[in-house]
């Protein structure tokens, strides 16, 4: 099963089971979604699937108005640059229910955001926003890196009574891979390859990036253990500090600049802790995209992201 067929069984039995579950968004319906992750579902689901106006706030903040009332939204917002257009029912609002009446309300709604570059489709269409919501209460944030946790965290986000951003990187949609049908909590990390060396934290599209990487080391002999961060908020320290403590040396993979990121995050997280800081036996290396905006070129914007070699070469000049 693709990426892109994980997450609409995901949707799709999430609202066989329950028919609070609906979908919101611009051509989610009839066309099938801009990417087809949502085709065919309005068939089985007519009154659950609702295609919208392009008014990406109106549509957005009637779903943040829904979810207070009982029902649980998914938003697929088409790209996710145009999150900007609905960062107030968001932020203001969705992300505020709980704590402004005293534990009264919750308001569980699901955002899914494609995003990345990678696709040709220039600067407004091929951001990686999620940096802008780590410091923002009341929500939380997944991205998951292959089909199964795709389907996984989708159903646990849509069962979440929080506010969950779902970022679905664009190139992953056509990734094939098994499904393993199982509770995957938000705010659980993964090891998905055990190493001894060092130790390489990655999400989404970067953590093939990351795998790729502890391919190229193992040909020198070096053993990389690679964790799949999945959930972006809340981090899982506890794994994070594990790993970190086992191998000494830690690296931060990701596709996104690192300036005021996830991965600063990470790093932050683990030197500021006194038991894991004292483990290692080098500086935490951060490597991430360019602080750019994207170009049309596909030649420059393959190089505005890093790849497994640029990372091995990094890897190699500061922590070996």
């Amino acid at each position: 099963m693709t990426f892109r067929e994980a997450i609409r069984k995901a949707l799709a039995d999430s609202m066989a089971k329950d028919k609070n579950v609906v979908l919101f968004g611009e051509d989610v319906g009839v066309y099938g979604g801009c990417f087809k992750v949502t085709e065919g579902l309005i068939k089985s689901f007519p009154d659950q699937v609702i295609d919208t106006p392009v008014s990406e706030e109106g549509f957005t903040g009637m779903a943040v108005g829904a979810a207070m009332m009982g029902l649980r939204p998914v938003v697929e917002i088409m790209y996710a640059d145009f999150f900007t257009l609905v960062f107030d029912p968001i932020v203001n609002h969705a992300a505020k229910t709980h704590f402004m009446s005293g534990g009264q309300f919750c308001c569980p709604i699901v955002v899914r955001l494609p995003e990345g570059s990678g696709t040709g489709h220039g600067a407004q269409h091929t951001q990686s926003p999620e940096a802008l919501f780590m410091n923002e209460p009341g929500i939380k944030m997944v991205a998951p890196s292959n089909p199964s946790d795709a389907y996984n965290l989708l159903v646990s986000a849509i069962k979440d009574n929080n506010p969950v951003l779902f970022f679905e990187h664009k190139l992953l949609y056509p990734l094939e891979g098994e499904i393993k049908e199982e509770n995957v909590p938000i705010g659980k990390a993964k090891i998905v390859r055990e190493g001894t060396d060092l130790t390489i934290y990655s999400y989404s599209h970067a953590t093939l990036t990351a795998l790729e990487t502890a391919q190229l080391l193992q040909k020198d002999g070096i053993s990389a253990c690679v964790v799949d961060l999945r959930s972006l908020k809340p981090l899982d320290r506890d794994l994070i500090h594990k790993t970190a403590r086992a191998t000494g040396k830690v690296v931060m993979i990701q596709d996104p600049s690192p300036a005021g990121s996830v991965g600063s995050e990470v790093i932050s997280a683990i030197s500021t802790d006194a038991q894991t800081f004292s483990k290692l036996k080098a500086q935490p290396v951060l490597i991430g995209g360019k602080q750019s905006h994207t170009p049309f070129s596909k030649e420059l914007e393959k190089n505005t992201i890093p790849n497994a070699a640029q990372c091995v070469r990094i890897i190699k000049e500061k922590l070996l």
